[in-house]
C-alpha cells in the first residue's frame, strides 16, 4: 500500500512540474526543488515515463481531489495565457516572442487534454474540466485561423507574366512576382493587364516567403493536431484560391459559362481559344505545380491536409479551364471549326501528363478524370466535324453548271480543307484510332461503316469518294459531252495535284493516285472523242470516191464543212476553262498533234487538183499554222481566240 501511495504522489508531483514549467529547463528546475524536500521525489522517478503513465492511471483510485486541483490549476493558467492572445487587437505573428509563447500554450493545452482524456470517459468531473479545455482550445483555434489567414493575405501576390517576362531570372525572390505598383493601378483601375506569351515553362513561383511558409506550417500542425484539419484547409484554400484566380485572370482568360461560350460569335471564340491555350499551359505547367509545392511545404507531414487544401485551391480554376474546353467540344460541328477544335484537343492532350502528375492524390481524382473525359469528348467532336463535312459534300446542290467547265468551289474547298487538316495528321490518326467501332457514315439508304477501327486513311478515302460522286452528278448538268469531260478533267486534275503535294498522298496511297490519274487521262480521251472526232472524220479521204470528176466537188465540200466545224468548236471552246497550265498545254498539244497532220494531208491532196490549187485562197480559209495558232488560244475562258486568214 505504501508503495502504491508513493506512486500516486510522484504522479501528481510530476504533473504539477510539467504544468508549471514553461520550458524543459523550467520543468527540470521544479523537479530539482521537489527532490530537495523529499527523497522520494528524485529526479529519476519524477522524469520516468513509466511513472507518468502509471500515475495518470491511478489518480482516480486514490484521492481524486489532488487530480482535480492540478487540472483546474493547469486550465486556469492556460486560460490566462491563451486569452490574452485571443483578445489581442494586434497580430500575434508581428512579434516572434508572442507567436512562440502562444504556440507553446496551445501545445500545453493539447497535451493536457491528451493526458486527461482517458480518465474523463468514466469520470464526469474530469469530463467537465475537459469541456472547459475544449472551449479554450476552440477559441485558440479561431485565433490561429485568423492569424493563418492574415499571414497568407499579407504575403500573397498574384502572378503577373508581364513582370516575369521583364525579369532577368526567376528564383525564390518574391519581388519577381509582386503586383503592379500603386501608380500603375491608379492609372487604370479597371484594366487587368494581359500577359505576354511564355515560352519557358521551367519556372517555380514562390509566392510566399520562406519565413511565412515556416510560420504557416507551425500553425497548420497545431490545427490538424487539434482536429481542425478541414478548417485549416478551408482558410488556406480560400486565400490561395483568390491568388490563383487573379493570376489566371491576368492571362486574359474570362470566366465564361458553357452557355456563354456556345453563344459567342465564332470570330470572338477563335481569339478566346488562343488565350485559353496559353492560359491552360501556364496554369498546368507553372501555377498549379507551384501551388502544389507551396501547399506541400506548409502542410509538410500532413499529407491529407495538403491534398485537401490543394484540391480546394485549384478546383475552381481547373473547372473553369475544363468547362471552356467542354463548351468547345459540345458546340457546333461546322467544318470550319475543325482547326480550333484540334488546337484545344492537342493542348489538352499534351497537358494530360501534367494533370496526372499534379492532381495525383485521392481528392483530385475527379479533376483528373474530368480532364480525360473532356479530352475524349473533343475527339468525338472532331469525328463529328468530319461527318458534317461528309454531309456538306453529299448535300451540295447542283444549282448551276460552273461556266466553262472550270473548277467547282466544292472541289477547291474540300481539297484545301483536307490538306490543311492533314497538317495535324498525327493528331487525327490518334482521334480516329481511339474511335472504336461506333463511328459510321451513311450513303443514301445504305449504311457504310468506315471500319471497326476507322483509320484516318479510310476516312479520307471515303470523303474523296463522296466528292467524286458529287462531281460526277454535277458533270451531267452540261449538255455538251466534251464540256462535261473538261469539267471532270479540271476537277480531277486539281484533286490529284493537291493529293500529290501533301500528306494526302501517303494516306491515300500510290494505287489511289494511279487510279485517279488514269481517270483524268480517260476524261482527256473522252474530250478528244467528243470534240474533234467529227472534224477528223471530215478530213479523211476515200481514194475510191475521189475520181477526177468528183474530186473537186468532194474536196470543196469537205474543206467547207471542216471550216464550219472548226469555227464552231473554237468559238464555243474559247469560253471553256482549263485552269491548270500544264493540263492546258497538254490538251492543246494533243489536239494539234491529231489535227495538224490530218489537215496537212488534206491540204496536200487538195493542192493536187489543178482546179482547186489555182483558187485555193477562195476555198481554204486556214493554213496549218493558222489551225495550230487557234488551238493554242483555246481554254483561256475569255472568248478571245484569234481568227485565221480570211
Amino acid at each position: 500500500m505504501a508503495e502504491n501511495g508513493d506512486e500516486k504522489l510522484i504522479a501528481v508531483a510530476r504533473h504539477i512540474a510539467k504544468t508549471l514549467g514553461r520550458t524543459e529547463t523550467m520543468t527540470d528546475d521544479i523537479l530539482q526543488i521537489f527532490s530537495t524536500f523529499d527523497g522520494r521525489f528524485s529526479r529519476e522517478k519524477l522524469s520516468s515515463e513509466n511513472n507518468n503513465q502509471r500515475g495518470v492511471g491511478v489518480v482516480e483510485d486514490g484521492d481524486p481531489r489532488a487530480g482535480y486541483g492540478v487540472l483546474d490549476l493547469t486550465l486556469k493558467t492556460l486560460d490566462r495565457q491563451i486569452s490574452q492572445y485571443v483578445s489581442s487587437d494586434q497580430p500575434i505573428w508581428s512579434n516572434l516572442n508572442d507567436s512562440s509563447e502562444f504556440l507553446d500554450a496551445i501545445d500545453e493545452l493539447l497535451a493536457t487534454i491528451r493526458d486527461w482524456e482517458p480518465i474523463s470517459i468514466e469520470n464526469k468531473a474530469i469530463a467537465s474540466f475537459l469541456d472547459r479545455a475544449d472551449d479554450l482550445l476552440q477559441q485558440a483555434m479561431f485565433r490561429l485561423e485568423y492569424e493563418f489567414r492574415l499571414l497568407i493575405e499579407k504575403s500573397s501576390d498574384s502572378f503577373d507574366l508581364n513582370r516575369l517576362n521583364r525579369s532577368d531570372s526567376v528564383g525564390d525572390n518574391n519581388n519577381n512576382f509582386s503586383s503592379d505598383s500603386e501608380d500603375e493601378d491608379s492609372f487604370n483601375e479597371d484594366r487587368i493587364p494581359v500577359a505576354q506569351p511564355v515560352s519557358d515553362y521551367d519556372i517555380v513561383i514562390d509566392a510566399l516567403p520562406s519565413g511565412v511558409i515556416a510560420d504557416l506550417h507551425e500553425i497548420a500542425k497545431r490545427m490538424v493536431l487539434a482536429g481542425f484539419e478541414k478548417e485549416c484547409a478551408h482558410v488556406y484554400s480560400s486565400c490561395r484560391r483568390d491568388f490563383l484566380e487573379e493570376s489566371i485572370s491576368r492571362l486574359g482568360l474570362q470566366r465564361l459559362s458553357i452557355d456563354e461560350v456556345q453563344k459567342m460569335p465564332w470570330s470572338e471564340l477563335e481569339d478566346e481559344i488562343e488565350r485559353w491555350m496559353k492560359g491552360a499551359n501556364v496554369a498546368l505547367k507553372i501555377l498549379f505545380p507551384s501551388e502544389r509545392r507551396i501547399c506541400d511545404r506548409i502542410f509538410f507531414g500532413l499529407s491529407a491536409a495538403a491534398d485537401l487544401s490543394f484540391m480546394e485551391v485549384c478546383r475552381g480554376s481547373t473547372i473553369q479551364l475544363l468547362n471552356f474546353a467542354d463548351a468547345v467540344a459540345i458546340g457546333s460541328r461546322s467544318p470550319e471549326r475543325l482547326f480550333k477544335v484540334l488546337d484545344v484537343y492537342e493542348t489538352l492532350r499534351d497537358l494530360m501528363p501534367e494533370f496526372e502528375s499534379v492532381f495525383n492524390d485521392q481528392y483530385c481524382v475527379v479533376l483528373r478524370n474530368e480532364a480525360a473525359t473532356i479530352w475524349k469528348r473533343l475527339g468525338e467532336a472532331i469525328r463529328g466535324i468530319f461527318m458534317e463535312l461528309e454531309n456538306l459534300i453529299r448535300r451540295d446542290p447542283a444549282k448551276a453548271a460552273v461556266p466553262g467547265g472550270g473548277l467547282h468551289p466544292i472541289t477547291r474547298y474540300v481539297m484545301n480543307y483536307l490538306r490543311a487538316a492533314c497538317g495535324s495528321r498525327s493528331t487525327l490518326e490518334q482521334v480516329f484510332e481511339d474511335n472504336g467501332s461506333d463511328y459510321r457514315t451513311t450513303d443514301g439508304m445504305n449504311d457504310r461503316p468506315l471500319s471497326s477501327t476507322s483509320s484516318l486513311s479510310v476516312q479520307i478515302t471515303w470523303i474523296m469518294e463522296l466528292l467524286e460522286s458529287n462531281l460526277e452528278a454535277k458533270s451531267k448538268m452540261y449538255r455538251d459531252a466534251a464540256l462535261s469531260s473538261v469539267f471532270l478533267m479540271n476537277n480531277g486534275r486539281y484533286i490529284v495535284q493537291k493529293v500529290k503535294d501533301s500528306e494526302l498522298a501517303s494516306l491515300l496511297g500510290e494505287d489511289w493516285l494511279r487510279k485517279h490519274s488514269g481517270k483524268v487521262r480517260q476524261c482527256h480521251v473522252n474530250y478528244q472523242r467528243s470534240s474533234w472526232s467529227k472534224v477528223l472524220a471530215v478530213l479523211k479521204l476515200d481514194s475510191s470516191s475521189l475520181t477526177p470528176n468528183t474530186a473537186p466537188r468532194v474536196l470543196k465540200d469537205k474543206v467547207k464543212i471542216f471550216t464550219q466545224y472548226f469555227d464552231e468548236i473554237c468559238r464555243s471552246q474559247s469560253t471553256w476553262v482549263v485552269a491548270d497550265e500544264q493540263l492546258r498545254m497538254e490538251l492543246r498539244i494533243s489536239v494539234a498533234g491529231n489535227l495538224s497532220p490530218a489537215y496537212r494531208n488534206f491540204l496536200g491532196r487538195f493542192q493536187t487538183v489543178p482546179e482547186l490549187a489555182r483558187n485555193s485562197d477562195k476555198y481554204v480559209r486556214y493554213s496549218v499554222e493558222d489551225i495550230e495558232a487557234r488551238v493554242n488560244e483555246l481554254f483561256k475562258g475569255n472568248g478571245a481566240s484569234a481568227g485565221g486568214r480570211k
